[in-house]
């Protein structure tokens, strides 16, 4: 099933179940009245809410246990969870992780092939798909980054990989912004980001595994994640390929010292393949591919009024999460 909410009804908005095709969907609020609420309670709420995706399909009913059926209008979604209790960002993904050191003279160390690459991100507010960007200033140097993320319910702390498997109830995008010239000055102080990542944007949608099918495999996305730049395309590696940890992995890293509250949002890093004509999923790639290429980098991070779109497209031709379609903006 394909889960979202609206923009209404509070900080948390309101849970609404929505068609296979994004084009229709009802309110859910007399089974949860947000998506949080319905993860704390998910092995009830799930088979009710998938009673309301199934009456969904391919039906023309105006009303579904009383509440009506409406038209879809991205702009008035706020993310599917408008605030999460924990997002954990990891960096899977070990071609970006190579290339970006190799860039600056450094090497791989060989326990980040056995040890996942974890940072605690902004979970306080989520950007909705359509929501502008904002930023005080260009010279941050503003980045995308577009990766998958998937939510949990209740984690227990110390659970295995396979364990850790059981609680991953839903799956999705984000484009998790960074700020990548406030960076190294963070970083060089020893205690991680804070200002250099701000807040994300998640998809429209976030989908049951079982929705993706043959997508789905051994706890990866196997399909190509697009990415446009201002119309143009810019990349769409395969999430499938060069992933060194899969997602119960990074979610069993995570609970290894804590247990995990149900909604927790845990990310895979910035898509990225061994293979460079896949394009990338962030500017920060694309300049180091061009510095390890011809010694410096020539494209530029993002100014205001750059537009990003990150997408999926499942083995349908349909877009699967609906787009995440943002505009650069001074805050």
């Amino acid at each position: 099933m394909k889960l979202g909410s609206l923009k209404e009804g509070g900080r948390d908005g309101t849970l609404v179940v929505v068609s296979k095709d994004l084009t229709r969907a009802v309110r859910a609020t007399g089974i949860a009245p947000t998506l949080q609420r319905a993860l704390e309670d998910w092995s009830n709420a799930a088979p009710r809410l998938n009673g309301v995706y199934e009456a969904l399909q391919g039906s023309t009913a105006e009303t579904i246990n009383g509440e009506p059926v409406f038209a879809v209008d991205f702009t008035q979604f706020a993310a599917p969870l408008p605030r999460a209790y924990e997002f954990v960002d990891g960096s899977a993904y070990l071609p970006h992780v190579a290339r970006v050191r190799k860039a600056r003279g450094a090497e791989v160390p060989e326990s980040f092939y056995t040890d996942p690459l974890m940072y605690q991100a902004v979970s306080a507010g989520f950007y909705g798909p359509r929501d502008p960007v904002l930023v005080a200033d260009e010279a941050y140097g503003i980045d995308l980054e577009a990766e998958v993320v998937v939510v949990t319910d209740d984690v227990p702390q110390g659970a295995t990989p396979a364990q850790a498997a059981e609680h991953i109830q839903l799956v999705g995008l984000v484009n998790d912004v960074s700020l990548r010239n406030l960076i190294p000055n963070e970083l060089a102080k020893g205690f991680g980001f804070l200002q250099s990542k701000p807040r994300s944007a998640l998809s429209p949608v976030f989908v049951t595994p079982d929705e993706l099918g043959e997508a789905w495999q051994g706890n990866k996305l196997h399909l190509a994640l697009l990415t446009h730049i201002n119309g143009k395309w810019f990349g769409a590696p395969e999430a499938g390929v060069d992933m060194q940890f899969d997602f119960s992995q990074l979610v069993a890293h995570a609970a290894k010292t804590r247990p995990l509250s149900a909604g927790t949002i845990v990310g895979s890093g910035t898509v990225a393949n061994e293979d460079t004509s896949r394009g990338a999923s962030c500017f920060a790639e694309q300049r180091t591919v061009e510095t390890l290429r011809d010694g410096k980098p020539s494209t530029p991070f993002m100014s205001f009024g750059d537009t990003v779109r990150i997408e999926m497209i499942g083995r349908d031709g349909a877009s699967v999460f609906g787009a995440i379609e943002q505009r650069i903006a001074k805050a």
